[in-house]
């Protein structure tokens, strides 16, 4: 039978909003984390290498990726990208209007699993 997930768990703080519809916070599920996350314009996250896989689809505005190498991959509405385990990478939105994306973690997303770097 299906079940309706009615409304995400919600992370709100000054510059990002993660709302997880399935995972180890809202679920409990611990092989999958699928949430949307909105950031506004100038937003960046510390660098990080998670434990985990994550693939990204960005539904308005561009998300940029920066890799350990000082390189940038930057994903623009209808666009999407993988990341593996263990590759650094910084998440940003620099540009107006910030980010609207889904992201997809295997396994869920946990922040002891994420190793973000001390700014």
């Amino acid at each position: 039978m299906p079940k309706l997930i009615a409304e995400p768990t919600r992370f709100p703080d000054d510059t990002m909003t993660i709302s997880e519809f399935f995972g180890r916070i809202s679920t409990g599920d611990s092989s999958v984390s699928i949430a949307r996350l909105t950031s506004a314009a100038g937003w960046s996250e510390p660098p990080q290498r998670p434990e985990f896989d994550e693939f990204t689809l960005v539904i308005r505005g561009a998300l940029y990726l920066t890799s350990e190498d000082g390189s940038v991959t930057i994903v623009r509405e209808n666009q999407g990208v993988f990341v593996p385990a263990g590759e650094q990478v910084q998440y940003s939105s620099p540009e107006e209007p910030g980010a609207d994306y889904v992201a997809v973690c295997l396994p869920a997303f946990a922040p002891e699993l994420s190793h973000r770097e001390c700014r």
